[in-house]
């Protein structure tokens, strides 16, 4: 049986939401410390709550023991039609005293949810807690993405291969066109099935006309040959849409995209392309970096391990219903 009440979250629960989310991130950040040590604070931790709850269509509830408040869950919908009829609770969304308490939160919500058609349910975890994940997985979900850290090198990394990584230019408008459905399509295959749009080649063409030379991004080429086999992309984790809240560390490059041609798989191409943005956000001066992969995607879910990211939160998602 329960030992908390569970009730609706109101305006008048965020300043405890704002205490229990900070010691959520405090006690994150004993094993990650590459996390914003600015939401420990409850004010700053406060901001992230109070915006969600601004959103007019977030709700939630609250957990009570002995009258205090021993957890809050919140959620809302994403406009991005990919997600389905959604719910998402992100990095903020969530925080309890107990693992235990995270099901009854989620229990006393989820109904509304359903009842609104909402049956694609997402949730961003800390991944250093495993009674935490446990507690979501006997939930029914499982997990989908990992948002990973770790420190940029102290010195530049020398090439795990010996094609070519170069920057990109203007004339490798064509490859990298090219190189932008490659990690769509694969996603769409087993054992991920996104159904994450991919774009024309017209519209990857035109895209990269525009950025080629934006100084917000930085393109690396992979050559073999003479013909580009692979690029990836790096920037600020500031230019990153998924990558926000306490996902985001205080001052991070981002290894944004990274593709490969299906024949060059297995060669060692990712790695080095990840590490040539591993030393670019070093000379950068960005002491941490950022990447995030889907983990049924077996290609980077191993490699960019073996770079030594670590995950630092997980996404995970449940279809209600089936």
């Amino acid at each position: 049986m329960s030992r908390v009440e569970v009730r609706p979250f109101a305006a008048e629960h965020i300043d405890g939401a704002a205490a229990l989310l900070a010691a959520r991130h405090r006690g994150h950040r004993i094993s990650e410390p590459l996390l914003d040590p600015a939401y420990e604070a409850p004010s700053a931790a406060g901001r992230l709550v109070a915006e969600l709850w601004a959103d007019p269509d977030s709700s939630g509830t609250v957990a009570l023991a002995d009258g205090r408040l021993a957890g809050y869950l919140l959620g809302a919908p994403s406009p991005n039609g990919v997600w389905g009829p959604n719910i998402w609770l992100t990095s903020e969304a969530h925080a309890a005293a107990t693992a235990e308490t995270v099901r009854d939160l989620y229990a006393g919500a989820a109904q509304r949810w359903v009842d609104e058609g909402r049956i694609a349910h997402y949730a961003v975890v800390p991944a250093h807690d495993p009674a935490a994940v446990d507690a979501w997985f006997r939930l029914g979900f499982g997990q989908q993405q990992v948002h990973a850290v770790r420190e940029a090198p102290p010195t530049p990394l020398r090439p795990s291969t010996e094609v070519r990584i170069r920057r990109a230019a203007a004339a490798d408008i064509a490859s990298l066109a090219a190189l932008d459905p490659v990690l769509p399509q694969h996603q769409a295959r087993s054992p991920v099935f996104s159904a994450g749009p991919v774009s024309t080649l017209a519209e990857a063409l035109a895209e990269w006309h525009e950025s080629v030379d934006d100084p917000a991004f930085t393109t690396f080429v992979a050559e073999h040959d003479g013909t580009v086999i692979g690029s990836a992309v790096g920037c600020d984790i500031r230019e990153s849409r998924g990558n926000v809240g306490l996902i985001r560390p205080a001052h991070a490059g981002f290894l944004a995209f990274a593709a490969v041609h299906p024949t060059a798989r297995g060669s060692g191409v990712g790695r080095a392309l990840g590490e040539a943005v591993l030393s670019w956000a070093a000379q950068a001066g960005f002491p941490t970096v950022v990447t995030d992969w889907r983990a049924t995607n077996l290609l980077s879910s191993r490699a960019w391990p073996r770079l030594g990211f670590r995950p630092a939160f997980l996404r995970l998602h449940r279809t209600v219903g089936h």
